[in-house]
């Protein structure tokens, strides 16, 4: 772990920051030797789950869908 002193971590905040960021390094900031605060990347975020294909699997087929059971149809020509 890293450790900067405040003064340093005072004229380059921005910087430090975002070596966290790319890092994920901690950094320990203190004051005349004393460790005073911490920087630590946040946690990584959830993914999120796409609606496409969340119903996957989840159908159930139950034989013929086109014909009602024990009916039977007659074609004819005209």
């Amino acid at each position: 772990m890293e450790t900067v002193a405040i003064s340093e971590f005072k004229a380059t905040c921005l910087a430090l920051l975002e070596r966290v960021k790319n890092t994920r390094e901690p950094i320990l900031i203190t004051k005349k030797g004393a460790p005073i605060a911490q920087v630590v990347p946040p946690p990584e975020p959830e993914k999120t789950r796409s609606w496409f294909g969340c119903m996957k699997g989840t159908g159930e087929s139950s034989g013929d869908i086109v014909t009602p059971p024990g009916e039977t149809w007659e074609v004819t020509d005209s």
